[in-house]
């Protein structure tokens, strides 16, 4: 909600002008920096599996995607709860000290037991113990940028975020990681090199929360016990959610490299890499969508809301279909780009591709859901997708390696995505497809 507090204030210190291309023209930046961060990673795999032998690669790949998993649990989604307290109070130091303190004592604590446990972790995923001191010392920095760029969107602006992590960070371990292989470091290093964007990200957000924060005399009333307490119940709820979507968008390469080693994990995480295509159209869609789902849901237009979940599905399909049809297609030559043992993930591109399509194809459901205000129903959608997931991989990966992988991620995208289906349909009578589905190639005729 406060998302949408913040836009209706938007709107109206405008005078009701042209609110939408603000909205647009927001949304292409974002659609802009995360497609240069997409290319950046890109890259980085490309470089380090052209560079590194499969087993090697894979470590990396493992190390650096349990650090993203963790963080995403760690962070408490209290980058949200700023942007939410700021809308509601102001930004003041205050809030700072409210939000901050539980999730710097979680990562430390967390940050504490990888050290502790890196033997017993070098064991289990066959990752150098070396690597998970690393990433222990660099733990608590990456949750902090976690937390406190995204923050910085509560000052209302979308430009430190775009800059920090849409551009420096991706772009900084890209040249970081390729010098420190040209340089010919050993793995922990190629980690260190990874993390170390985090720091100078953190800092820089948070000189900006804290430069823009207002003076005692300027601000209102501070918080106390009460206001801390009210800005985690506000909170927990996303950091739920946010943790489920952290472990689910991140857990296969992690089951790869435990179940079936390092090495297939580097070809899983190769042949999967292209998932960042349908991530960014269905993002940019929803950036500009999503407000107006609300206003027609909460209107109770319901034919609007239609019109626009089919349109956007359309989009969609129009969008990624010919993408992935072509990346089915040419698989068998672009895999082998990242190595010559990188061939063996053909059979994981089709399923990749047959999943993104089927996904596609149901739009934005999961959009829609929340914007009809049912964010419950969508948080359990999202921890029976982990589930199936995690079953499938458990059941699939030690005789299937890769692949079983890709056929449990495949089954918890259909699970995402075919249920909040069937709860849209059965409540709004919502359909990805029908008769307002052709609009979409009348954009004279498209008013959102």
């Amino acid at each position: 909600m406060a998302e949408v507090t913040g836009r209706a204030q938007r709107e109206a210190s405008t005078g009701g002008r042209g609110p939408d291309v603000g909205l647009a023209r927001g949304s292409l930046a974002g659609l802009a920096a995360a497609g240069a961060g997409a290319v950046s990673q890109f890259l980085l795999v490309l470089v380090v599996t052209r560079s590194l032998s499969p087993g090697a690669a894979g470590a990396f790949f493992t190390a650096t995607a349990l650090c993203l998993m963790l963080a995403g649990i760690l962070r408490l989604d209290a980058g949200t709860g700023l942007i939410y307290a700021m809308a509601g109070r102001g930004h003041s130091h205050a809030v700072m000290w409210a939000a901050l303190p539980p999730v710097v004592a979680i990562s430390v604590m967390a940050a504490a037991g990888i050290a502790i446990f890196n033997d017993e972790l070098a064991v289990v995923t066959g990752v150098t113990d070396g690597v998970w001191l690393v990433l222990a010392a660099a733990l608590p920095a990456v949750v902090l940028a976690d937390v406190l760029v995204p923050a910085t969107r509560g000052l209302g602006s979308m430009r430190p975020t775009l800059l920090l992590d849409g551009l420096a960070r991706p772009l900084g371990q890209l040249l970081l990681v390729t010098a420190g292989i040209v340089a010919g470091a050993e793995l922990p290093a190629l980690t260190a090199a990874w993390l170390l964007p985090a720091v100078p990200a953190a800092l820089a957000a948070a000189l900006c929360l804290w430069s823009r924060a207002e003076s005692p005399a300027g601000s209102r009333e501070p918080y106390g016990w009460a206001e801390a307490a009210a800005f985690w119940r506000y909170t927990a709820p996303r950091s739920l959610a946010g943790a489920i979507q952290a472990v689910f968008q991140r857990l296969d390469i992690v089951v790869v490299a435990v179940l079936a080693g390092p090495a297939p994990a580097a070809v899983y995480t190769a042949a999967t890499r292209f998932k960042v295509v349908g991530q960014l159209a269905n993002q940019g869609l929803a950036q500009a969508v999503q407000p107006h789902l609300i206003r027609a849901l909460v209107s109770g237009d319901l034919n609007r809301a239609r019109r626009l979940y089919q349109i956007t599905t359309m989009w969609l399909v129009v969008l990624t279909w010919p993408i992935w049809l072509a990346y089915a297609a040419a698989a068998p030559w672009l895999l082998p780009m990242f190595g010559p043992s990188y061939a063996d993930g053909l059979a994981i591109a089709l399923v990749l591709a047959v999943t993104m399509m089927v996904a596609t194809a149901c739009g934005m459901v999961d959009v829609v859901l929340v914007a009809s205000g049912r964010t419950g129903a969508s948080l359990a959608n999202t921890a029976c997708a982990v589930a199936v997931t995690i079953v499938l991989d458990l059941l699939l990966v030690p005789s299937h390696g890769a692949l079983g992988a890709a056929l449990g991620w495949a089954g918890g995208v259909f699970a995402k995505n075919m249920l909040p289906l069937a709860q849209i349909s059965r409540a709004y009578g919502m359909q990805p497809f029908g008769r307002h589905s052709l609009a979409a190639f009348r954009p004279g005729k498209v008013a959102l």
